[in-house]
């Protein structure tokens, strides 16, 4: 097995540290996603593991090969840029077979594998057209047809989705994700989309402030949170700030049963809970049962957001509307639960990560 692996990675900019001792092992085949804010070094790390930017410490291998001093044009990696960086003067064959060309092999062979690539991508036909003429997700798949081209060994984008507008980038998400596993190519994305994340990675790796903060699947990033950052940036969650106690969280004075906790009694913690585990109603099983009242309703079609006024501050409920949906108004007194299952409950932040 090639796997890509990052062993005591950082990098120092003088005075600056972007990246900060990553230790990862990227697996052959998988589509991997560096996720988190502007700034906390996901794009740096990209660009050392790509060759473009030498590391102030540790090292970059391949399988056994050792990659960390090897310039980038030697390391048989394909990259897809943010803006694509496609040459407007060529046409759409040209721009894909152009590192062919370049690397001597000759124009009929070049041009034939420039064809079974823009066929790949879903550009058949699309040869003889000028950059200028493409749509963005047609640009975006000739910058992939073109990173393709000298079969790569690791596939690395960097931020690929993010000049397109919403419901393209959903649609070229599920493509590339498509093509990624049918050809098998370890892949790694650079995104602060964690939609995008979730929609594309087998394992996505959450950074902030140059650190690595969670690595997983996407559900167990999701539903398995480390910290309180990684509940923040991932989905959304209600969080409330409390001190610990024997089985317990005290919260602005009401006391929420939570799972076993591994805290010292009186230890400031932060508990978050996901909007769709927020259960209210007249018949609710116990729990941590409070009062609330309905002050604002957001309906987004399949469901919808009721932000609740309560003593532990406002708490945002998803429900699934059906055909059945009970009616709410503002104004509306419910009982709000909060399973004691659903609740997070992590050490109190002695640090705020750096905001998107």
């Amino acid at each position: 097995m090639r796997d890509l692996v990052l062993s005591g990675i950082r990098k120092d900019y003088g005075r600056v540290r972007a990246v900060d001792s990553v230790d990862l092992r990227l697996a052959e085949g998988q589509l991997t996603a560096l996720l988190g804010p502007s700034g906390c070094g996901k794009t740096t790390l990209l660009r050392m593991i790509a060759g473009l930017e030498t590391p102030s410490a540790g090292r970059i291998l391949l399988g056994a090969d050792n990659l960390t001093d090897r310039p980038a044009h030697k390391r048989k990696f394909g990259m897809v840029f943010q803006n694509f960086a496609l040459f407007p003067h060529l046409t759409v064959r040209d721009n894909v077979c152009y590192a062919l060309s370049i690397d001597g092999v000759p124009r009929a062979k070049a041009h034939a594998r420039a064809e079974e690539l823009l066929a790949l991508v879903q550009l058949e036909g699309f040869g003889d057209r000028r950059i200028g003429a493409l749509s963005g997700g047609q640009r975006q798949r000739v910058a992939i047809a073109r990173a393709l081209a000298q079969e790569p060994e690791v596939f690395l984008l960097d931020e690929p989705m993010s000049a397109l507008d919403a419901n393209l980038r959903e649609t070229m998400q599920v493509e590339l994700r498509m093509l990624q596993q049918r050809l098998g190519i370890t892949t790694v994305v650079v995104t602060h989309d964690q939609r995008e994340a979730m929609t594309m990675a087998d394992r996505i790796v959450v950074m902030s402030d140059g650190l690595v903060e969670q690595i997983g699947t996407p559900q167990e990033i999701y539903h398995q949170p480390q910290n309180a950052f990684v509940a923040d940036f991932i989905g959304r969650a209600n969080f409330f700030d409390g001190v610990a106690r024997e089985g317990s969280i005290d919260v602005a004075g009401l006391s929420l049963r939570a799972q076993p906790l591994n805290f010292t009694p009186g230890a400031p913690v932060r508990v978050a809970i996901r909007p769709e585990r927020v259960q209210l109603g007249e018949s609710l099983p116990d729990g941590n049962r409070i009062p609330a009242e309905v002050v604002f309703l957001r309906d987004v079609g399949a469901t919808r957001d009721i932000h609740l006024a309560t003593p532990l501050g406002t708490i945002i409920a998803e429900e699934a509307i059906g055909t059945g949906a009970r009616r709410l108004d503002l104004g509306t007194r419910v009982e709000v639960n909060l399973p004691p299952e659903a609740l997070h409950v992590f050490p109190a932040a002695t640090h705020v990560p750096q905001a998107a």
